[in-house]
């Protein structure tokens, strides 16, 4: 019964590691498009384009999602880990 307890304690950390990790790159990727977003300027007229879209919108929208992407990908492969979803008793799965 203790080895359960230790086993569901060790999923609750990594669990909740594995969630602070997301609300941090979701944190970074919020920043990122907020200040690329509304950092380059009001006035149309003055815009610069990159690949035909406003400079705002490229960096904001496009780089922002790709590198964005990019980043979790490395960090999922890096940092999380996979974890059992189902009970397992004496080491016979609940469902055999």
């Amino acid at each position: 019964m203790e080895g359960r307890n230790v086993a569901s304690k060790k999923f609750l950390q990594t669990t909740k590691r594995e969630t602070f990790i997301i609300i941090g790159l979701y944190l970074l990727f919020f920043f990122w498009w907020y200040m690329t977003a509304y950092g380059f300027g009001d006035d149309p007229s003055q815009y610069r384009y990159v690949f035909g879209f406003p400079e705002w919108f490229f960096y904001s929208c496009i780089a922002g999602y790709v590198g964005i992407s990019f980043i979790l990908w490395i960090v999922i492969r890096l940092f999380f880990k996979e974890l059992p979803l189902d009970e397992e008793r004496d080491g016979v799965r609940k469902d055999d």
